[in-house]
């Protein structure tokens, strides 16, 4: 299979992977009811043969599929830590003391409001959507299914919080990362975010409160939180010191740790919980992290709350991650995204469409090559010349960028973060999405103050007047 000669891709023939993928998609998840592994890698498949048909021989394909799963390998890193935390902080009793203390102070109809609010700080002040949603978003998803609140809106809420968080702190990577390909400076670009994402955030946290009334006190069965907290005391020794260790952790990411070594730091201290607080074997602690942390009480809800976590669970995340990348691969280095996103560009004739087609090439990046980083550097490349011809401020291109790519590529099934957050939270992309409010909002928002100039950031060119000139208007 060796061919030369590479043709210019044509519209049609990128979008025909993406179009097959989704439509084997559609019916292998919605009425086959399985995975998105096979539908990605016929996709693939597809990809594959469009890039041969345009001159690109087989070892080249091989080529950009290896450089799309090379962008993933941070992300895989920090997918198997995650897991190993996970098992390591049921193992230890550090989930349960969250879990038990959690039951016993925040009330049930402000339990949304609430989880969103520690997950946005917690985020703002480490700068990580996926530490958070790893370590605080696990024990809230625990919480809130033990007050009888359904996961998906858990899920929304502790989504919503992260990302909040993680979108607004200057130690987040997907941020630097915004601000640094459009010569942004960092500071500059979250003020100009601030716009978008606070209102974002106060109506989420509404829509929170309201969908809370119906958890009030009157309306939760409290015999089972009362069980729910007897099982836990029986089952694990409960101490307000555990809650050191998910503490260090945060205080070590917000001192500019890096993450990986970080969750190593938890993961350790997870270990020694379950070893030497909790009273575990040294097998069973090591199981924990291998194969996660598995309990019978007898009690369906907290055996399924607490079996889970450990290396094999991350397994699925992991494959699916790959996977999606391959196919991102061929469509990033291939040239049929560039081809699609040359099509959105030529739409953009006003300030208004401009923004608006930025956040849709994110969305449409996030769905395409199932990465929310590539979501930010490809249409950061396509648009920055555009937005400068057309008088725009870099920071309208950032935060853009941002309220387009980073946010919506949780909404992806396939995409790395949904994938992540399906293996960490249990929840999938289709059944969190209604209450992802500040998700979904943020990029409405958006798109609402580009097309009213609201916010808008324009570049003022100064024109002087000569002095012979000037002297002649006196």
């Amino acid at each position: 299979m060796e061919q030369g000669n590479k043709q210019e891709m044509k519209l049609g023939w990128a979008l025909l992977p993406l179009l097959v993928m989704i439509g084997v998609m559609l019916v292998a998840i919605v009425l086959l009811e399985q995975g998105p592994h096979i539908p990605l890698i016929i996709g693939t498949a597809v990809a594959s043969m469009v890039a041969y048909k345009h001159g690109f021989k087989w070892k080249e394909i091989e080529e950009m599929m290896y450089k799309g799963i090379r962008l993933a390998l941070p992300a895989v890193v920090i997918i198997i830590l995650v897991g190993l935390t996970i098992g390591a902080w049921i193992g230890g009793g550090i989930v349960a003391t969250m879990i038990y203390y959690g039951l016993t102070i925040i009330s049930p109809a402000y339990f949304l409001v609430t989880i969103c609010l520690i997950c946005a700080v917690v985020a703002l002040s480490i700068g990580s959507s996926w530490s958070t949603m790893g370590t605080i978003g696990v024990a809230g998803m625990g919480i809130g299914l033990s007050m009888g609140i359904p996961a998906a809106m858990v899920a929304g809420a502790v989504i919503s919080g992260a990302y909040f968080g993680d979108k607004m702190s200057p130690l987040s990577d997907t941020t630097n990362l915004a601000a640094g390909l459009t010569h942004t400076n960092l500071f500059e670009h979250i003020r100009h975010m601030l716009y978008t994402t606070v209102p974002g955030l106060f109506i989420a946290l509404g829509v929170y409160f309201w969908l809370g009334r119906r958890f009030s006190e009157s309306g939760t069965d409290s015999s089972d939180i009362t069980q729910t907290l007897a099982i836990l005391q029986d089952s694990f020794f409960i101490s307000p010191w555990l809650l050191l260790i998910p503490l260090a952790v945060i205080v070590l990411v917000a001192k500019k740790v890096p993450a990986i070594p970080a969750l190593v730091v938890g993961i350790a201290l997870g270990f020694l919980a379950q070893y030497v607080i909790q009273g575990g074997t040294l097998a069973d602690s090591v199981g924990a992290l291998q194969s996660g942390y598995v309990i019978n009480t007898g009690n369906e809800l907290v055996d399924n709350l607490f079996s889970r976590g450990g290396l094999d669970a991350m397994m699925y995340t992991v494959s699916m991650t790959i996977v999606a990348m391959t196919f991102g691969g061929i469509l990033e280095y291939s040239g049929m995204l560039q081809s699609i996103m040359n099509q959105i560009v030529k739409l953009a004739k006003t300030a208004g469409s401009m923004i608006a087609s930025t956040i849709l090439a994110g969305f449409a990046t996030n769905a395409t090559c199932s990465e929310q980083y590539i979501s930010i550097v490809v249409p950061a490349r396509m648009f920055a010349g555009a937005y400068e011809k057309m008088g725009l401020q870099s920071k309208n291109l950032s935060r853009a960028l941002e309220d387009g790519g980073t946010l919506t590529s949780v909404f992806i099934p396939w995409n790395t973060c949904g994938v992540f957050i399906l293996g960490t939270l249990g929840v999938g992309a289709f059944e969190y999405a209604p209450y992802a409010v500040l998700n979904f909002i943020v990029p409405v928002i958006s798109v609402i103050y580009a097309f009213t100039g609201f916010t808008i950031a324009k570049l003022h060119v100064l024109q002087t007047v000569p002095p012979d000139d000037q002297r002649q208007a006196q």
